[in-house]
């Protein structure tokens, strides 16, 4: 999808079935269609809505929607998006999975291939998660891991990149998934705008661990919050655990178990992968060296970068640069 000149808009179809929730399928259009050429202000992306018979397809509100493609727009899509359908999603297995026209299209698709929410399951049901990581909403996560044993599950997340498959969470984790895959084709720049068109945070902290209810709440519990916007505005300078923690007035101990109750990461994880953003912005907006931008985004040394980042994006920091260098720029 790079390339200098006019490029053609990727293509992303959306696979609906009876039951689908309006919201999936809304985010995906608006998400996707929000995304312009910063240099040129052409869209990037041509959205299609399908489903295995083109036609009325029921949602889970009181209307319907109309598909106007079949299983071949499946077949031509770079990106291939599936929301869940709460009326066949849990009832799919191995040996009950989608009607072989729907199973022959995912399998057989060109392009990448992402679920949100319960979608997760006709992905599982087609074979296309076997012996990859994925997450569902967390609470289809248990059912999920007994019905598809060859499926890694992990609840705890927002989404799942294994590449050519991706995973996301219930209906808003969509977004962040949407985002991620705007962000991987176009970079940082291009998905942030996106971001702010639709009124959303560029990239959600934590995972879905966050929102699971608890059996007993505690009355009154301090927040991390603070130390995390000032952190934020501090990413280039030496923070350490027990000096987060004693901004927002807590012991080591208590402040981990309080952050990852609120964000579902750990105060380290957390805070590497705001650096990475960091720095991935300053690698788009800016033409500091890659020692500059180690420093200026909290990493120290080149070498510490360039790990985190293969480590994170599986590229080398000059390799990602060359790839999304000025895509970024409003």
């Amino acid at each position: 999808m790079s390339g200098a000149g006019v490029r053609r808009p990727a293509s992303v179809a959306v696979l609906v079935r009876d039951g689908v929730l309006p919201m999936e399928l809304g985010l995906v259009h608006q998400l996707f269609g929000a995304a312009r050429d910063p240099v040129t202000g052409e869209r990037l992306y041509e959205v299609t809505t399908c489903a295995p018979r083109p036609g009325p397809v029921r949602t889970d509100a009181d209307f319907p929607i109309h598909a106007g493609h079949g299983l071949e727009a499946v077949a031509a899509a770079d990106t291939v998006l599936v929301p869940a359908s709460h009326e066949a999603d849990e009832s799919l297995t191995p040996d009950a999975g989608p009607q072989e026209s729907v199973r022959e299209a995912l399998t057989g698709a060109r392009g990448r291939v992402a679920s949100i929410c319960t979608g997760s399951f006709l992905l599982a049901a087609a074979g296309l998660l076997d012996g990859r990581r994925a997450t569902t909403h967390w609470l289809s996560a248990d059912r999920f891991a007994r019905t598809f044993p060859k499926v890694t599950v992990d609840a705890d997340v927002l989404y799942v990149d294994e590449g050519r498959v991706l995973t996301s969470a219930g209906e808003a984790a969509g977004i962040d998934l949407c985002l991620h895959l705007i962000r991987r084709d176009h970079g940082a720049g291009v998905a942030a705008d996106v971001a702010r068109r639709t009124v959303v945070p560029p990239h959600r902290e934590g995972g879905q661990a966050q929102y699971i209810r608890r059996p007993v709440e505690e009355p009154g519990l301090a927040s991390t919050s603070g130390s995390r916007a000032w952190a934020l505005r501090r990413l280039a300078e030496p923070l350490t655990l027990a000096r987060l923690a004693a901004r927002d007035a807590m012991s080591v101990r208590t402040y981990s178990r309080r952050f990852r109750e609120e964000t579902g990461l750990t105060p380290m994880t957390w805070l590497t992968r705001q650096r990475v953003d960091r720095a991935r912005e300053l690698l788009e907006r800016t033409d500091h060296t890659v020692d500059r931008v180690a420093a200026e985004s909290g990493f120290g040394t080149a070498t510490s970068l360039r790990q985190h980042f293969q480590l994170t994006l599986g590229v080398a920091p000059a390799a990602y640069r060359s790839t999304f260098r000025g895509r970024g720029t409003p």
